[in-house]
C-alpha cells in the first residue's frame, strides 16, 4: 500500500471513528450488564479415543495410559498393574466451556477440546463421557460426543510433516448436558445494580436521570463511577418486567476519551475525534541509504606476466529528502490532524514517530496506548 493510500485510508477511519461516537441515543442494554447475569467457565478433562494412529505416544505421556487404565477399572475391565497398552489411538484432552446464565439442567452447550499430550491429530475421534467442573469443584455438565476438527496434519517417514490449521482442538456442538443449574439471581428482593462496560461519571449521572424519569424520582442511584442501583420488585416475574423496560431506556453515554491507540506490528493509528494538539511545529524527513556494488576488472598488460584480478568496489551514498515542517494550531481538531499529517507524506512509521515526540513534548492532549 503507498503512503498517499494509507494516509486515506487513515483519515477515512478515523473521520469515520468520530461519525460513530455518541452522537444520538443508546439503549442501557447496549450501556451496561445486569449484576450477576453472566456466564461461568466449565472445565474437565477426558479421553478421546478411535483416532487413525494420530493419538498420544504414551511412552512420553504416561498419563493417558493411566487414564485409560481408571476408566477400564470403572466399566469392569482389570489391567494388570505391569501391563502398560502402547496405544496410539487414544488421546488426553482438556475440556473447557462456558455455562450461560439461566441454564437448566437437561439443556446442551458447546464444548471445546483440546489435546494436552502429544498427540498429532484428534480428527475422528469421540470424546468418552466426562464431567465439567466450575470452579468451586462441583459437576455442572457432562461431555461427550463426535468431535469436529477444522484442521488437518499429514506427516512422512522422513520425519516432514504438513499441516492446515490446528488438528490438535476441535468443537463439539451441543456436546454437553447441563445436570446443575446456577444460582437464582433474581430471588428474593433488594436493588439490581446495572455494571457499565466503559466505567464513565457522566454516563452513570445520565442513566441515574434517564431511569428517575422513567420510573419515578428515586428509583435508581449512583453507586461509582460504573454501577448503578435500580429499585426493583419482590416478585421474580414482576423484576423480570421492570429489567425488559430498564435495558430498552434511552439515554446519550458521555464523550469518549481523547486517546490514541497503535499497534506498532501492524502500523494501524486510530485516532479518537476528542484528541487535540497544542500549538507545535514538527520536522520530519526520512534517510535514505543507498549501497551499490560494482566490479573494477584489473588486467596485465600483454608481456608483464601477471595475472588478471577482479576487485569489488562499493559506493554508499545517503540522502534526507522529503524533510518539511508543518506546523499545528493550538487546539487543533481531528480533521486538521488529518490533513496536516498528509501534507506531510508521512509512511505509518513515521506517524507513529511523530505521535509519540508530540506527547513527549506535551503538545498532545490525549493517551497515547501502544498495543
Amino acid at each position: 500500500m503507498t503512503t498517499f493510500s494509507f494516509m486515506r485510508h487513515l483519515a477515512l477511519a478515523t473521520l469515520a471513528l468520530a461519525a460513530a461516537l455518541p452522537a444520538h441515543a443508546e439503549r442501557i442494554k447496549d450501556l451496561a450488564q445486569v449484576g450477576g447475569v453472566r456466564g461461568n467457565a466449565l472445565v474437565g478433562y477426558g479421553l478421546v479415543v478411535g483416532l487413525d494412529g494420530s493419538g498420544d505416544r504414551t511412552s512420553q505421556a504416561p498419563f493417558t495410559v493411566q487414564s485409560l487404565k481408571n476408566l477400564l477399572g470403572e466399566l469392569g475391565v482389570n489391567v494388570p498393574a505391569n501391563v502398560n497398552p502402547q496405544l496410539k489411538n487414544v488421546a488426553a484432552v482438556a475440556i473447557h466451556a462456558e455455562l450461560p446464565p439461566f441454564a437448566k439442567p437437561g439443556q446442551t452447550i458447546d464444548i471445546t477440546v483440546s489435546s494436552i499430550g502429544n498427540a498429532v491429530s484428534l480428527r475422528g475421534g469421540a470424546l468418552l463421557m466426562a464431567p465439567l467442573k466450575g470452579i468451586d469443584g462441583q459437576v455442572y455438565a457432562i461431555a461427550q460426543g463426535n468431535l469436529v476438527v477444522g484442521g488437518f496434519g499429514a506427516q512422512g517417514k522422513d520425519g516432514s510433516r504438513m499441516s492446515v490449521n490446528i488438528p490438535s482442538a476441535g468443537r463439539i456442538p451441543n456436546g454437553a448436558t447441563v445436570e446443575r443449574a446456577l444460582p437464582d439471581v433474581f430471588s428474593g428482593g433488594g436493588d439490581i445494580t446495572l455494571n457499565l462496560h466503559q466505567s464513565d461519571f457522566t454516563t452513570v449521572s445520565r442513566m441515574v436521570s434517564a431511569l428517575n424519569a422513567t420510573f419515578g424520582e428515586g428509583a435508581a442511584r449512583a453507586v461509582d463511577g460504573g454501577t448503578v442501583a435500580v429499585q426493583t420488585p419482590t416478585d421474580a416475574g414482576a423484576r423480570i418486567g421492570m429489567l425488559a423496560r430498564i435495558e430498552n431506556v434511552e439515554l446519550s453515554p458521555g464523550a469518549a476519551p481523547a486517546r490514541i491507540v497503535v499497534n506498532s506490528r501492524t502500523g494501524t493509528v486510530v485516532i479518537g475525534s476528542q484528541v487535540r494538539v497544542s500549538p507545535a511545529a514538527i520536522s520530519h524527513g526520512s534517510l535514505t541509504v543507498t549501497v551499490s556494488e560494482s566490479t573494477q576488472v584489473s588486467q596485465p598488460n600483454a608481456f608483464g606476466g601477471g595475472q588478471t584480478v577482479a576487485t569489488p568496489q562499493s559506493t554508499i551514498t545517503a540522502s534526507n529528502e522529503g524533510s518539511r515542517m508543518f506546523r499545528f494550531d493550538g487546539g487543533a481538531t481531528l480533521d486538521e490532524i488529518v490533513r496536516a499529517v498528509n501534507e506531510v507524506g508521512a509512511a505509518p512509521g513515521d506517524l507513529i514517530a511523530i505521535l509519540e515526540a508530540l506527547k513527549q513534548a506535551g503538545a498532545l492532549t490525549a493517551d497515547l496506548e501502544v498495543i
